[in-house]
């Protein structure tokens, strides 16, 4: 289903900070030669963050900004802007780290960047409305969801070809996750407010779950059996068992979460409270809050913990990061924030 197209909103995009890009990083990369600054999907606005596995470098993204920023982590500075994009939506790093895909839901595209250059190395076709993706550990097989045809592409990535285009969703935007044990792929359908279960050996959906208001952000346990779901228009974080697919609990949280993520040894959860501009702390044993952490600036579904454990990346409406040391529930810096 394909949203209406405003140019005012296309209009504020351009003059938000940053549209353009902070001027110490460089450009690179145009994903694709004389694209139209017409966005496909204008009126759903989304950002991401993605960190590499070995924590040192981040990609942010807001799909009404055109360029995708690449941040050294450690140093704490923009190394560049990728250009060329007009509505970036998700970003992921393979697991071996030597590749960035960004889904671009104008383009229609997963653009592919190789990270020690940053030069574009390709584009896999997935069609306007290209959005969420999820990749398995191995880093052989992408998944994109595609919010216009209410699809999910299934990409072999050594080919890069089309392994099969799986059907029956109503509107998958940015939420998609695998389990740990990459059996099951569970697919956020923000119309009518569910999650698909899909079958990854036989790429069927095998199971509904229902109850959500305002679907957003996945977190799921290592041992694949609890899934946790942002629900931005009832301001709770269900709780979903999976063995039975049933809700089993609801937290309050702040207003408007968007995102949702487990802490590395699973004792809490944090959620992204988009009007709050905060952080909501889970007890995940209590299922009760716990603390909040202050001082973001829309935070979204765009949370990521370093791979140590020890922090959070927060990605604010400007596309600064927030670095949180959770062990203190405390915002230490912010990298890539304007004067």
């Amino acid at each position: 289903m394909k949203s209406t197209f405003y140019p005012s909103i296309v209009a504020a995009a351009l003059s938000l900070p940053g549209a353009i890009g902070l001027a110490s990083g460089a450009t690179t990369g145009a994903a694709t030669p004389n694209v139209t600054a017409a966005p496909f999907d204008a009126a759903i606005v989304n950002n991401s963050l993605a960190v590499s596995p070995d924590g040192r470098i981040a990609a942010a993204s807001d799909s009404r900004i055109s360029g995708v920023r690449i941040y050294d982590l450690e140093a704490g500075r923009l190394l560049r802007t990728l250009a060329g994009f007009v509505s970036p939506r998700n970003s992921l790093f393979t697991p071996d780290g030597n590749t960035l895909l960004v889904s671009d839901s104008t383009l229609g595209e997963v653009v592919m960047f190789e990270t020690h250059t940053w030069h574009q190395i390709g584009a896999i076709a997935i069609g306007a409305g290209a959005f969420g993706t999820a990749i398995d550990r191995p880093g052989v097989r992408l998944y994109v969801n595609n919010e216009a045809a209410n699809t999910v592409t299934v990409v072999d990535l050594s080919s890069r070809g089309t392994v099969a285009v799986l059907t029956g969703f109503a509107q998958p935007r940015q939420g998609i996750k695998l389990n740990p044990a990459g059996t099951r792929l569970y697919v956020t359908n923000f119309l009518g407010d569910k999650i698909s279960v899909v079958e990854v050996a036989s790429l069927k959906t095998i199971a509904e779950i229902a109850g959500f208001k305002g679907v957003r952000a996945l977190s799921l346990t290592a041992d694949g059996t609890t899934l946790y779901v942002a629900n931005s228009a009832e301001n709770t974080i269900a709780v979903v068992d999976l063995r039975t697919d049933q809700i089993i609990a609801s937290i309050p949280v702040g207003k408007d979460p968007y995102g949702v993520v487990l802490s590395s040894d699973e004792s809490h959860l944090y959620s992204g409270d988009k009007l709050d501009n905060t952080l909501t702390i889970i007890d995940t044993a209590r299922r009760t809050v716990v603390g909040k952490i202050m001082g973001f600036h829309e935070p979204r579904q765009a949370i990521v913990l370093r791979p140590d454990g020890t922090q959070a990346y927060v990605l604010n409406n400007d596309l600064s990061i927030a670095a949180v040391d959770l062990r203190t529930g405390t915002i230490v810096r912010e990298i890539g924030s304007l004067p």
